[in-house]
């Protein structure tokens, strides 16, 4: 139970940043040609894609 408050601490200020980010063009065709099979791989890229732009990359 220690880990799961964290846990959902992290995963709520990823959700905030990505639903707030906005996508570059690249993301939105890729989105259109492969789209998210699933909710798990669309959580999956707007996670990845805010860490990148958290890190700068």
């Amino acid at each position: 139970m220690q880990i799961v408050k964290p846990t959902l601490a992290v995963l709520l200020v990823l959700g905030g940043l990505a639903a707030c980010a906005e996508r570059t063009t690249g993301q939105k065709v890729r989105d259109t040609l492969d789209p998210p099979s699933g909710t798990a791989e669309a959580i999956g890229r707007s996670t990845d894609r805010t860490v990148d732009r958290v890190l700068g990359k």
